[in-house]
């Protein structure tokens, strides 16, 4: 059994943020492939640029997330293989991701709108 972090702690903080990202990750690949093409590093150097290394994720966080939005039919993908370097794989939204990326930022925006009125209301009691 995993101990549990003790409420208010360093750690708990961390685990927190990391089961927001773990949960948001498919939005956030869908919408990074909603400008373009692009292949794994591409898409982790985007997410780290545009998000001031806020947001970080490794190889192994984020193939299995294109696979399966590959998988669901919300992405497809290319190889290409340059005259000089190893293969790459490009990923593509479908329509279908697009479809999905709108369905999600409605969802998202919602949702971060009534955590935001939540946490600005003062407690009760107080």
């Amino acid at each position: 059994m995993v101990p549990m972090p003790k409420a208010g702690s360093h750690e708990e903080t961390r685990s927190f943020g990391r089961e927001l990202r773990r949960g948001s990750l498919e939005l956030i690949m869908l919408h990074l492939l909603s400008s373009g093409e692009a292949y794994g590093y591409e898409i982790v150097t985007k997410l780290t640029e545009r998000t001031n290394g806020a947001l970080e994720v490794t190889d192994g966080t984020l193939y299995p997330v294109l696979y399966r939005l590959e998988n669901a039919g919300f992405v497809t993908i290319r190889w290409e293989t340059p005259q000089r370097g190893v293969p790459r794989k490009y990923y593509r939204l479908t329509d279908a991701g697009r479809s999905e990326l709108e369905r999600m930022t409605r969802e998202w925006s919602a949702f971060a709108d009534a955590m935001t009125r939540l946490i600005q209301q003062r407690p009760e009691g107080q």
